[in-house]
């Protein structure tokens, strides 16, 4: 029996009332849960420790390769090289890896493709602040970092364009195989791109395979570095560029550098360095981006971290940064790059909640803070860092070498 037109116009009253109680209870369910905090607990672990008087370990960054592993369980990457005697001179790049979830570790093993070069001007090529990540369309896990000229001492040459430009490599879990680096294609190479950075970010893979690539860049008159997001194709094999996004700069201390990306419940967040401080911007495209502002906490400190990276980790239920900060009893670490954190973003504010700090890489003496942050499985995310020592005796304090892996495991899994 059909209802009277009143019954019927009364039915639909209670059932949009119905839809739209519910979709409210959700939202607001989804606001709070947002800025609950999510518990975490953190084992470190040490993955290798070395000393040397020639060298340290540097720059160490995971990658999980799904189902590579034992058991079902994903082999661990990670991406490490040598730091020799002059600042910011490198190795090639090296690999630690594990297919037990770090209980075991083969490595440091060099990587013969990914050597020091000699190009055709004789002058040595090398590759730093490699980031990789798993690139699952393609089944390869792509490597990115920056590419150094360097003249026969290990210094820096920065007078010819592209002296700093995006250098990728690819690994074949399959067939164990490295691909050699190549160099990403740019526009405006002797303007705008005269250098490109894309060194110790964090990038991300959207679901059309294609790539969000934080990277920072300057023109050859020595202004300040900016920063953008290129989109860019990846085939497997070749990096393609897009389009870039919006240019993002900031006056003095060496403007902004070493952006690291995370998408988190439909918006994008960028955290940004400056020698003063660091700074957060969201975005909804990843190339669009709100006015940044400074890191603070949620009581309306500053945070305290400057010169140096901050990374973030990603949770279905909740957003996290990893960074090195003042105020911890630690001036005497130079830019106070010790010890290591990692504390839950609110997402609508961009404060961090100080009550959720934990810290994840003790201080021993010496330097941290040139690390890599990622999800490993859905129960654990790794932050990995090396002690920045180069000698053939442990620092009073403690530091020996360790190159650390922090994991992060969570109260409840990731969705």
């Amino acid at each position: 029996m059909m209802p009277f037109p009143f019954d019927n116009f009364r039915y639909r009253c209670r059932s949009l009332i119905g839809v739209a109680t519910l979709l409210m209870a959700q939202f607001a369910a989804s606001a709070l849960f947002a800025a609950e905090p999510l518990a975490f607990d953190v084992q470190t672990t040490v993955a290798h420790q070395e000393l040397n008087p020639k060298y340290c370990w540097f720059h160490p960054r995971a990658a999980a390769l799904p189902a590579f592993g034992k058991g079902g369980r994903p082999a661990v990457i990670v991406t490490i090289q040598k730091h020799l005697g002059t600042s910011d001179h490198y190795s090639g790049l090296c690999f630690l890896r594990t297919d037990d979830l770090g209980t075991t570790w083969t490595g440091p093993t060099e990587i013969p493709e990914l050597a020091w070069y000699k190009d055709g001007a004789g002058e040595m090529i090398s590759v730093c602040d490699v980031t990789p990540g798993w690139h699952a369309a393609s089944g390869r896990m792509l490597a990115i970092g920056i590419k150094l000229r360097y003249d026969a001492a290990g210094k820096q040459l920065l007078d010819k364009p592209r002296s700093h430009e995006c250098a990728y490599a690819t690994y074949d879990p399959k067939s164990n195989a490295w691909s050699k680096w190549r160099m990403l294609e740019m526009p405006e190479t002797e303007t705008k791109f005269f250098l490109v950075a894309p060194g110790c970010v964090q990038w991300l893979v959207k679901p059309d395979g294609t790539i969000l690539l934080p990277m920072y860049f300057k023109g050859q008159a020595g202004d300040d570095y900016s920063a953008t997001v290129l989109h860019c194709r990846f085939d497997g094999e070749t990096l393609k560029y897009i389009v870039h996004g919006d240019e993002l700069a900031i006056q003095g201390g060496r403007g902004f550098a070493e952006p690291s990306l995370a998408h988190f419940r439909d918006k994008y967040y960028l955290t940004l360095r400056n020698d003063a401080r660091g700074y957060v911007t969201t975005s909804d495209d990843g190339l669009k981006f709100a006015p940044y502002k400074p890191w603070t906490f949620d009581d309306g400190q500053d945070l305290g971290s400057y010169n140096t990276q901050a990374h973030w980790l990603v949770h279905s239920d909740g957003l996290f940064l990893s960074y090195t900060r003042r105020g911890a009893n630690n001036d005497h670490i130079a830019r106070n790059r010790a010890p290591l954190f990692l504390a839950q973003v609110d997402p609508e504010t961009l404060r961090v909640m100080r009550s959720t700090e934990k810290v994840l890489i003790p201080e021993r003496g010496v330097m941290l803070g040139n690390f890599g942050a990622a999800a490993i499985t859905p129960e654990e995310s790794w932050v990995t860092d090396s002690e920045f020592l180069v000698a053939d005796k442990p620092h009073p304090r403690g530091a020996d070498g360790s190159t650390w892996v922090a994991k992060v495991r969570w109260s409840r899994p990731r969705r």
